[in-house]
């Protein structure tokens, strides 16, 4: 039995999350697992009403679990920065989801803003670091409000955050095995005390990993390749900020922010997966925004749970489905509606 924890979120979140729900209850009919799952309500609307966020005892609850289904967090009326901080970043945090995965794979060509690229070209996978660096929020002001104000922040790595971020991305290129060819993306020329770490990190751990072949660029150059020639990738591994960076660009090219899921992933522990694109709010209630972010999350946490042959069944069903139905992956130009999108899902399961 798989123990879900699913928080709805904010804008389009519940929206997302119910078709991802729907296309998981069709997947645990046709491949024999069961699950259940609680809805917990970390929303924008309830921080309003109650001034609450993620307490203490919400982790200790959520640990109970076996995956988190989270929609999307963010709500025009609330100042930004207070439910990122206080939902998502207190949950990574907490629960040790020290490794953000982010699949970059096109579906259709008709679909990619890059020129005469194919779907065997963009097929690739960023391991972001997902619990230090800059996003560790250490830092200070000095003289604040005057012209002599400074504002310091902090990037904070430590060699076992690294080493682990570093293991991980080793092992998922092994096991991916595909090119076999892991890229850390860095800023090794400017930034020379954190990246000094990464690097040096990184080539002492190659020699374990003689079958993995590796190489470095610059997070810069990364974002100039990505546009110019995807298919040199395989995995990438870099830090929190590189990671949240590039894969916004990697979600462009495989299509949009409308098929772009991820992962917060802690190896030994309690893992959260959501589509990476935001509430939406100007969606909310329409019936239009794009479900498929969420159920292709709703699939790699199946595989995540060792539902491997249910989460391929949903990619696969997705990938029919972009090939051959949809017009477009934008809100309200697909042709279908975002309840529609998620029949359609589970009717080619």
């Amino acid at each position: 039995m798989h123990k879900i924890a699913v928080i709805p979120g904010d804008g389009t979140g519940p929206e997302v999350v119910n078709e991802g729900l729907k296309v998981l209850q069709a997947a645990s009919r046709k491949f024999a697992f069961k699950y259940e799952t609680r809805v917990f309500d970390f929303s924008g609307q309830r921080y309003l009403n109650t001034g609450n966020l993620v307490s203490d005892s919400d982790v200790e609850e959520l640990k109970k679990y076996n995956a988190i289904y989270l929609g999307a967090v963010g709500d025009p009326n609330v100042k930004p920065g207070i439910i990122e901080t206080g939902v998502l970043l207190k949950l990574r945090f907490a629960l040790e989801q020290y490794i953000n995965l982010r699949p970059v794979k096109l579906y259709n060509s008709n679909f990619c803003p890059l020129k005469d690229k194919k779907p065997e070209d963009i097929d690739f996978v960023v391991v972001r670091e997902n619990s230090e660096g800059l996003y560790k929020g250490m830092g200070e002001f000095k003289d604040k409000g005057t012209k002599d104000e400074v504002a310091i922040q902090i990037s904070y790595n430590t060699r076992k955050g690294v080493e682990r971020c570093i293991r991980y991305a080793f092992e998922y290129t092994r096991k991916r095995n595909k090119k076999k060819k892991l890229t850390l993306c860095g800023k090794t020329n400017v930034l020379t005390y954190a990246w000094d770490l990464w690097e040096r990190t990184f080539n002492e751990m190659a020699r374990e990993y003689p079958d993995i072949a590796t190489d470095y660029t610059h997070v810069d150059a990364t974002t100039m390749w990505f546009v110019k020639n995807p298919e040199w990738f395989d995995v990438i591994v870099t830090d929190n900020m590189f990671g949240d960076i590039i894969t916004d660009l990697g979600a462009m090219i495989q299509g949009g922010m409308g098929i772009a899921a991820g992962g917060n992933i802690n190896p030994q522990g309690v893992s959260m997966f959501e589509p990476i694109g935001g509430s939406a709010p100007k969606y909310t209630g329409k019936n239009v925004i794009n479900p498929l972010a969420a159920i292709c999350a709703c699939g790699m946490m199946l595989e995540n749970l060792g539902e491997e042959k249910a989460g391929k069944a949903i990619e696969d069903a997705v990938i029919k489905l972009v090939r051959t139905k949809l017009k477009s992956l934008a809100a309200g130009k697909m042709g279908y509606s975002t309840t529609e999108v998620g029949d359609l899902v589970v009717e080619n399961l």
